[in-house]
């Protein structure tokens, strides 16, 4: 069966991780996507080379695309490329702001071209605004907006960078996301239009209570943060300092047994109890006394536990757990249907019985990389199923091929070649 984006064809100038995380979707989802390439190849081809021109990060990004090589800074390059765009129906980019237009693929060239052409656009701050010019990757969006200090774990004295890059990988989902809604919209409408995603948007975006701003319980209390943060950096405060200020003002849960990683006498299990029936099934499975408990069974976790009391709770939890094995745990917590699991490195899933029953390991055969495994299509549908069905091009492989559709014939192609426009 063909794919739900079967017919829909995507031309991708994108690199690093986001552009292409989201054209490798659309890909699963049966799009043709066309992935440009300059000649000596997007930077994440060339990072940690396996072989020659491919890496295990490029891989993985890429699947299920045909490559196209080309020097997008010459003109013969940027009219194949504006021809191309007349009857397709996608475009993705991600390239720093200001170079489509140098390009002259950005949208007010391509648009007037084809009025029913998508054209999804992915910058680090977005379009307006005093950062809108420029680049800017993961790290520095986590850093911005908040991320990174909210994770709050410490790389010696400063916070430490999240990994994975979850502002990437989230923003390729949601360009994916986008574009589907306004393939949806066209086929309403008959008209493309243009999509701007952000790395800011989306990493603000994940933190939905963090940033929300409730007039009646914030007003007091962020203003006085702000003032007092910006007095701990004036004052050259260690961050662990500005940590503490923060906290003052947006205490973390004190007592937290219920929501957290235990280590117990073989490894560590992971609990996750966020209702009061599952916190009550902690208490039953494991016999912890908690003074937030009512006698009906609910919780008031308004209450502020003493400092000394929560910190005596989890170093009492913590006790419990490591006098049995991961197993036994996972066992006495399942009993009284608490969500529970066991701690793995992610290379443990491609051997688990819970990945392979879902699909969620593929297997592929790349031309200079051999056979190799990756993550599957992350979703399914009953009628139009997702088929990861080729691994990523090596670098211009169907270069020649994609011209040829296009009615540019043999001549032309070896002509183009010697000039240094495709590789």
């Amino acid at each position: 069966m063909a794919g739900p984006l079967a017919g829909v064809k995507v031309l991708e100038f994108t690199q690093i991780i986001a552009g292409p995380f989201c054209g490798m979707h659309l890909a699963d989802m049966g799009a043709d996507v066309i992935k440009f390439e300059p000649p000596e190849g997007e930077p994440w081809r060339l990072f940690v080379q396996l072989v020659p021109k491919e890496s295990r990060t490029f891989l993985s990004l890429n699947r299920g695309k045909r490559g196209v090589a080309m020097d997008l800074r010459k003109q013969d390059a940027q009219a194949i490329v504006q021809e191309m765009a007349k009857t397709a129906d996608v475009v993705v980019i991600n390239y720093r702001p200001g170079a489509a237009k140098r390009m002259g693929i950005d949208y007010e060239t391509l648009s007037p071209l084809n009025p029913r052409l998508i054209y999804c656009e992915n910058t680090a701050f977005g379009r307006s605004g005093p950062l809108s010019h420029l680049g800017g990757y993961d790290i520095v969006v986590q850093g911005l907006t908040g991320l990174m200090a909210g994770e709050a774990k410490m790389e010696g004295d400063v916070p430490a960078y999240i990994y994975p890059a979850v502002a990437d990988y989230a923003t390729g989902i949601q360009m994916s996301n986008a574009i589907c809604a306004a393939l949806y919209a066209r086929e309403k409408t008959g008209r493309g239009q243009r999509l701007d995603c952000t790395l800011l948007g989306t990493a603000l975006a994940m933190q939905t209570s963090q940033f929300t701003w409730i007039d009646a319980f914030d007003d007091g209390v962020l203003p006085a943060f702000l003032a007092e943060i910006e007095v701990a950096r004036g004052e050259q405060k260690r961050f662990r300092e500005q940590l503490e200020v923060h906290d003052k003002y947006r205490p973390r849960a004190a007592g937290n047994i219920y929501y957290r990683v235990y280590q117990t006498s073989d490894g560590f299990v992971i609990v996750g109890a966020l209702s009061d029936v599952l916190r009550r099934g902690v208490v039953e499975a494991t016999g912890l006394s908690d003074p937030r408990m009512r006698p009906d069974g609910t919780w008031d976790l308004a209450m502020q536990l003493p400092p000394e009391q929560a910190a005596g709770m989890v170093a009492a939890a913590e006790r419990l757990f490591l006098s049995k094995t991961t197993g036994q745990w996972l066992e006495i917590l399942g009993a009284k249907n608490v969500p529970c699991g066991p701690l793995h490195f992610v290379e443990e899933l491609f051997e688990h019985e819970q990945t392979k029953a879902n699909n969620l390991v593929t297997e592929m055969a790349h031309p200079l990389l051999g056979h190799f495994r990756m993550v599957g299509a992350p979703f399914q549908m009953s009628d139009t199923p997702l088929d990861p069905r080729e691994p990523s091009p090596t670098l211009g492989e169907d270069t020649d091929a994609v011209l040829l559709e296009y009615g540019i014939d043999a001549a032309r192609i070896a002509t183009l070649r010697e000039a240094g426009v495709i590789r």
